[in-house]
């Protein structure tokens, strides 16, 4: 067995391929991914629709019972990587994995198979996705429907202090 110690620097300027690498090994280490060859999928993007404010509000209503769900809808409040064209923003799910507090990635995929089926019924379409994903660990959602979640976790949080304030 042979060991090598990468400093942050040598990963950050490592060419794409490289970093999808390391990440995969890593995951695999912590038996969050399958031991699979990492090979550059597509993005399933098929019918990925912009969420907007309304549809956001009524896609929470349907999964806010579902703590592990919820936390996971929230993540798309945060700022996402911009990729492709038409753009579409990237999360990692290690991120969602470890923000969310859960167990597995198959926690996460669950919850995000919970939202889009909430996504599905809002719309009324079964082909409709909230959300799409690649082979390299990563789920993608339309610039529109991030910035709506965004905007009903500030209500959220605004609706929160006003009470407290109010107490």
């Amino acid at each position: 067995m042979i060991g090598i110690t990468l400093t942050t620097d040598q990963i950050k300027n490592a060419p794409p391929e490289v970093k999808r690498w390391i990440e995969h090994q890593v995951m695999t280490s912590l038996g969050l991914a399958a031991d699979a060859p990492v090979m550059p999928q597509p993005v399933q993007a098929a019918h990925l629709l912009a969420c907007g404010a309304d549809e956001a509000a009524k896609v929470l209503a349907q999964v806010e019972g579902v703590l592990p769900a919820l936390n996971v809808f929230f993540e798309f409040a945060r700022p996402g990587i911009s990729f492709g064209q038409p753009a579409v923003l990237a999360f990692r799910l290690i991120d969602i994995l470890h923000h969310a507090r859960l167990q597995n990635i198959g926690q996460v995929m669950a919850c995000l198979d919970m939202i889009n089926k909430a996504f599905v019924q809002v719309r009324q379409d079964p082909s409709a996705r909230f959300c799409g994903f690649d082979n390299e660990g990563h789920v993608f959602v339309a610039p529109e429907t991030q910035r709506s979640i965004a905007a009903l976790w500030q209500n959220v949080i605004a609706k929160q202090n006003a009470a407290q304030t109010a107490a």
